[in-house]
């Protein structure tokens, strides 16, 4: 282990060595000498062949030459402490190493780095991201590591895969000038995600909405304790599916009002459903859209019954375990259309 601590060691220091032997050759020679004979031992622990005791030895009195002269009782106790360090150094090695693998892999497959939390990782696409709970202890964690490798493995076969929208059994709003002889899309939000407010600014601008027939999927992102990521989306999904089962076109109203609308002071009021409306703020809100577009009080009192029912609820479980399981997403907007499946912010270039 010594011999493989010191290649990692030596391996690391490598760029600080190189940089000081433009100076001074002597140091980046005696630095080479030495990784050869690391490389030389660590190959043949490769091939479960013995190391060379020599190297072992040499490192060991680097360390200890001084501690010999001045303090010899201490050297069996630190030699024995440089052997449990060089263990130590090997593992944490190996551990960081396939960990580095397993990010790669994770925002490969999965479009982030993080596959527990990708709200985590800085390198994934922009998202609003479905989160999991985090582990509660040491051993749920070793869980957790090895069960991540396994969500990994199980999306590396959705990179190829040609994904068809129309396959997926989502509860939608269909978007005005829908028809069957337009590509199927299929668009999921959250009301209170900015990415999807921008992402879907940017297909209005772009006319994507005129290109597919774009089936809306209003999704509120839920933790593993099931709790709402946005304080009011699980209100305005309710109030979408239930307006859209009342009479069609009132959930597309909704969602143009939330994701383009402003209120008096000009503060955009997907901002003011997630930071300054209570529940009943919120509803009271929808309620008043709900008559500006033409609803009468009974009709509103309607929809609001509707919201109730066990059928709505049961649409978004069911979008839920599409959105989690079937497509296997980590984010959200996530759009499918032409074969393909893009998670992320839709840029309007595209």
């Amino acid at each position: 282990m010594v011999c493989i601590a010191a290649f990692i060691i030596l391996a690391i220091i490598g760029v600080f060595v190189a940089a000081i032997s433009i100076f001074k050759p002597k140091i980046g020679k005696a630095y080479l000498k030495a990784l050869k004979k690391a490389w030389g031992c660590l190959w043949k622990k490769v091939r479960l062949q013995k190391c060379e005791t020599g190297f072992k030895d040499d490192v060991k009195n680097t360390l200890l030459s001084r501690v010999m002269l001045k303090h010899p009782k201490w050297v069996k106790p630190l030699s024995i402490i440089i052997e449990v360090l060089s263990v130590v150094i090997v593992v944490v090695a190996v551990w960081a190493i396939l960990t580095a693998i397993k990010s790669l892999l994770a925002l490969w497959a999965l479009g982030s780095c993080n596959v527990t939390k990708p709200s985590a990782c800085s390198l994934g696409a922009e998202v609003c991201s479905i989160d999991e709970s985090e582990p509660s202890n040491a051993l749920e964690a070793t869980g957790r590591w090895f069960t991540e490798w396994g969500e990994i493995f199980e999306a590396i076969p959705d990179k190829f895969k040609t994904y068809n929208a129309e396959e997926y059994n989502f509860n939608y709003i269909t978007v005005d000038g829908a028809g069957a002889d337009k590509p199927v899309a299929v668009d999921i939000f959250d009301p209170g995600c900015s990415v999807c407010m921008i992402s879907y600014r940017n297909q209005k601008a772009a006319g994507f909405f005129d290109q597919y027939d774009v089936r809306l999927v209003p999704f509120a992102i839920q933790g593993a304790d099931d709790s709402y990521k946005f304080a009011n989306s699980e209100v305005i999904v309710r109030y979408m599916f239930a307006a859209e089962q009342y009479q069609s076109g009132l959930a597309l109203k909704i969602i143009d009002k939330i994701f383009t609308g402003k209120n008096s002071e000009g503060i955009s009021y997907q901002n003011k459903f997630n930071e300054d409306y209570s529940g009943a703020e919120a509803v009271a809100k929808l309620e008043l859209w709900l008559k500006e577009f033409g609803l009468d009080s009974d009709a509103i009192k309607e929809v609001r019954e509707i919201t109730a029912y066990p059928e709505i609820t049961e649409k978004m479980s069911e979008n839920r375990d599409i959105v989690e399981n079937q497509l296997r997403v980590k984010g959200i907007p996530t759009t499918v259309y032409d074969g393909g499946r893009h998670t992320g912010l839709w840029k309007a270039e595209e």
